[in-house]
């Protein structure tokens, strides 16, 4: 009589290796990826000069400072609202993140083995003739040519994936960042274009009204027809930079239109420039009027809507390594190309494989479970290279220089930085005194042109003086509302290289 089974002899050798299983997942897990250590950052530990103090009231950084906080002007706040919400470049960069997600996500499930169902049958006739058939069963769970990590080649390769998908969250606040800024750009743009238009349609009629007096006094006598062809010149210089600034206006729409991703609601596209700031940065108060010249034409008024945006405080260099997205974003993926050195490395040493399955089978399919045989089979695989014609060394070499270029790469964006925020801080500590004192220049021009006009007009100068101080007049105020643009568009760059606009909203 055959004796039973005792419990050690019923223990199949698939069984018995699952200890040895657990031993090698256990051992697994040693990494060759070099220390990372930050690179020092390669510029001065302050600001160079000029870089004023931001005002007291500035209280929070850019960063900290969301943007709907910065943005004083509500038509503004909703055009930005709206950009954000279906702008397509901001689309493609958060459909970047889910693609980098994926890819880090399949590599980090390489680290675990698959494990599969599987189930086969086979009928075929029997070889003796008799017309009979023989048929085979089999189910059971599988999973082949699972790497044991034994030196972190499988988790190097997901922590580099894991780097870049960091790195792609920080595009993706870099792209946030700098559509915020685009489109207050773009609609300070637009401001600045129907500022113009306004003077230039105020300067046309002033034209056009000097250009008829002229005509009527050269035909009482009073005049010549060189005079004539002055007045006629500058009617005609008006009307071309008339058509110019409405073309510079269409422009405007159709650029603010692509960034807002939709088009965009007229009662946003209501013309209201902010007074002009003073020396000291501050807004000024609403801009006196100022007086008409003859011709029966008025000056371009500016409607006082208070600060279009909220100053914020420079910090230290230092700071832009935490608060700027696309120097987090090097960062990462320095940290990616570090790892991928880490796999380069594991490639020099043995790769071991497992393949294992347990399942039943039988001869027939009604008692493949009850009465079929129970069983498994364990192979592991273990392939040490001996000659790959130098491929692991160049692989070796490849993922080293990498890395030498994304330590490049993050100084030239620490390097960039730098040098975007010196930049506007040199703006904000002289675009204020500049543009006070361009309407200075404004206001003498203003009143040189009346007295001129009114000098022409009683006899007592030439009508040359009357064309030269309306010339100047039209140019200085075309360049009062360049630099009031420069002003505000300063703001928001200082805002933007700061690392204001980046933070992602809650959903």
């Amino acid at each position: 009589m055959t004796k039973p089974a005792t419990p050690r002899q019923a223990r199949s050798p698939f069984a018995r290796t699952l200890p040895a299983l657990a031993v090698a997942a256990v051992m697994a897990g040693c990494s060759l990826t070099p220390t990372y250590e930050r690179p020092a950052a390669p510029v001065a530990a302050d600001w160079p000069a000029p870089a004023p103090a931001a005002p007291a009231s500035a209280t929070r950084s850019a960063s900290e400072l969301p943007w709907a906080d910065f943005v004083g002007d509500a038509s503004l706040r909703e055009l930005i609202r709206l950009a954000l919400v279906n702008n397509r470049d901001l689309r493609v960069a958060v459909l970047n993140i889910e693609q980098a997600r994926a890819t880090w996500q399949i590599r980090r499930a390489d680290q675990f083995p698959t494990v599969n169902l599987g189930a086969t049958g086979a009928v075929q006739p029997k070889t003796d003739g008799s017309g009979g058939t023989n048929s085979a069963y089999t189910a059971g769970l599988s999973f082949t040519s699972w790497e044991l990590d034994l030196f972190g080649r499988v988790a190097s390769l997901k922590d580099a994936a894991l780097a870049q998908y960091l790195a792609s969250e920080e595009s993706r606040r870099a792209v946030q960042a700098s559509l915020i800024a685009a489109v207050a750009n773009t609609w300070l743009n637009l401001q600045t274009n129907d500022e113009l238009l306004a003077i230039t349609q105020s300067t046309l009629k002033t034209r056009e009204d000097s250009l008829r007096l002229t005509r009527l006094r050269l035909d009482n006598g009073a005049s010549s027809a060189l005079d004539v062809r002055q007045a006629e010149s500058l009617t005609a210089g008006a009307l071309a930079a008339l058509q110019q600034q409405q073309r510079l206006r269409a422009q405007d729409l159709n650029a603010l239109t692509l960034l807002v991703g939709q088009p965009l609601p007229p009662s946003l596209l209501v013309p209201a420039p902010a007074p002009a700031p003073t020396a000291d940065g501050r807004s000024a108060g609403p801009p006196q009027a100022r007086p008409a010249p003859s011709g029966g034409s008025d000056v371009h008024k500016v409607t006082s809507v208070g600060a279009i945006f909220t100053e914020v405080p420079a910090g230290l260099p230092s700071d832009l390594l935490t608060r700027r997205p696309d120097i987090r974003q090097a960062e990462q993926q320095l940290i990616a190309a570090n790892a991928n050195i880490g796999a380069a490395r594991a490639a020099f040493f043995p790769r071991i494989t497992l393949t294992a399955a347990y399942g039943t089978a039988s001869t027939g399919l009604t008692n493949l479970f009850e009465n079929g045989f129970w069983g498994g089979t364990l192979a592991g695989q273990v392939l040490q290279p001996i000659f790959d014609a130098g491929r692991n060394e160049a692989n070796l070499a490849s993922s080293q220089a990498g890395r030498d270029i994304a330590v490049a790469q993050y100084e030239k964006a620490i390097q960039t930085a730098f040098r975007e925020v010196a930049d506007a801080l040199a703006g904000r500590a002289t675009l204020g005194a500049q543009l006070a004192a361009q309407q200075a220049q404004v206001d003498a021009e203003t009143d040189r042109f009346r007295l001129a006009d009114l000098r022409y007009r009683n006899g007592v100068s030439s009508y040359l003086e009357v064309l030269d101080s309306q010339r100047s007049l039209f140019l200085l105020q075309q360049a009062l509302a360049q630099v009031r643009l420069a002003y505000w568009q300063n703001q928001v760059t200082l805002y933007k290289v700061l690392g204001g606009g980046a933070a992602v909203p809650p959903a």
